[in-house]
């Protein structure tokens, strides 16, 4: 199984599969989708492409038991980030036992690790009950399309995310809300003060705002897996030359959820500040708008899945540990659709950075530990 997985995990680090959501020239997911729907084909699995936006379809195959039983799902993202900056982002190179490349951790490692596991699935046979889906899904990174497109058609008993954990089983993660605030001026000479307002000034009154907001959410006392909420001011534009009063100020702002937190908060909690800043002055005019929400998700502690991963670590001779995660995953969609779902995968480093890898020996653990997942969850 090691050399034939890792030799997919070059292969598929070599496909550029920048998200074009992101960077606007981003190659897309079609050609690694194309990668792994001919190498899940050869392995016998009954393989579905469908293209969820033009040119960027989501790979699912279903590995049938012998006999009736319950479904697992495995699922992977295609896309990554972009490489500005990165010298040779699609040259998988191994040195001390890592596998550097864009993509590497997140996630084709996941990737080949659930693809690795299917292989040997089907060379030894063991599938004796129930079904394994393999789900390749698009734009984990921007919107996940992918991954709404597979629910609205596809659901299972159990799955697992193949997101990077450092094969620490993930039973939570935060959600994130992206927010626009517009503040309104009245352009004007600047040298004709009683005719102009200044739109970015009055940002700096939301900005000052949202930064009482962000130490009162984390003073809080901390979600037991996730610690505490946050916020921060991602991007922000404004005015048109030096001697003009400008008239408009955008900010674009993130606010990350806990589970526990009803949809909606952040907005509420935005309008709420704008409200306050109107109160304090009549001539304030701002508003503010969602952009795009995703919710935090959690596993019932109580859910038999993760301790069915934590006895399938344990029969590889690894040491169950339990996390939550700071980051978003496709997990709270298929949560969402009623799928319990944990979060697993190999460590490395260089999330989003500009140099990124893939531990190669977590990468076969992954593998292994996904095989006996297959086999207690149909025990």
């Amino acid at each position: 199984m090691r050399e034939w997985t890792l030799q997919l995990l070059r292969d598929l680090v070599a496909i550029n599969s920048v998200n074009p959501s992101l960077v606007p020239d981003g190659a897309g997911e079609k050609e690694i989708a194309e990668l792994v729907a001919m190498t899940l084909r050869r392995l016998g699995l009954d393989v579905e492409v469908l293209e969820v936006v033009p040119h960027r379809p989501n790979v699912v195959a279903v590995l049938e038991g012998r006999a009736p039983g319950r479904s697992l799902m495995w699922c992977g993202h295609l896309d990554t980030v972009g490489v500005a900056g990165m010298s040779a982002p699609f040259e998988p190179q191994e040195r001390d036992g890592r596998l550097y490349g864009r993509g590497a951790l997140d996630m084709k490692g996941g990737l080949a690790a659930m693809i690795g596991a299917a292989r040997a699935l089907v060379q030894k046979g063991v599938v004796r009950r129930g079904r394994v889906i393999l789900a390749a899904v698009i734009d984990e990174e921007h919107a996940s399309l992918g991954a709404e497109a597979l629910v609205r058609t596809w659901t299972a008993d159990a799955a697992v995310i193949l997101e990077p954990t450092d094969l620490r089983i993930g039973v939570a993660h935060k959600g994130f809300a992206w927010i626009e605030v517009v503040t309104t001026g009245i352009a004007a000479h600047g040298s004709r003060p009683q005719e102009g307002r200044d739109a970015i000034l009055r940002m700096g009154r939301v900005l000052q705002r949202l930064e009482v907001l962000d130490r009162r959410l984390q003073a809080r006392p901390p979600h037991p897996w996730l610690g505490t909420a946050s916020l921060h001011a991602s991007l922000i534009r404004g005015g048109r030359e030096l001697s003009t009063y400008p008239d408009e100020c955008v900010l674009q702002m993130e606010r990350r959820t806990l589970a526990g937190e009803p949809p909606g908060t952040a907005l509420r909690e935005v309008e709420e500040l704008l409200a306050d800043a109107r109160r304090e002055d009549a001539e304030f005019i701002g508003h503010a708008r969602l952009l795009l929400e995703r919710p935090p998700y959690e596993i019932p502690s109580d859910h038999e899945l993760p301790r069915q991963l934590g006895e399938a670590l344990t029969r590889i001779g690894g040491s169950p540990s339990y996390v939550g995660l700071s980051f978003w995953t496709d997990a709270a969609i298929l949560g969402r659709a009623g799928i319990p779902t944990v979060i697993f995968g190999p460590g490395g480093e260089g999330l989003h950075g500009l140099e990124e890898h893939v531990r190669v020996d977590d990468v076969l653990a992954c593998a292994r530990a996904l095989i006996e997942l297959a086999a207690l969850a149909n025990a």
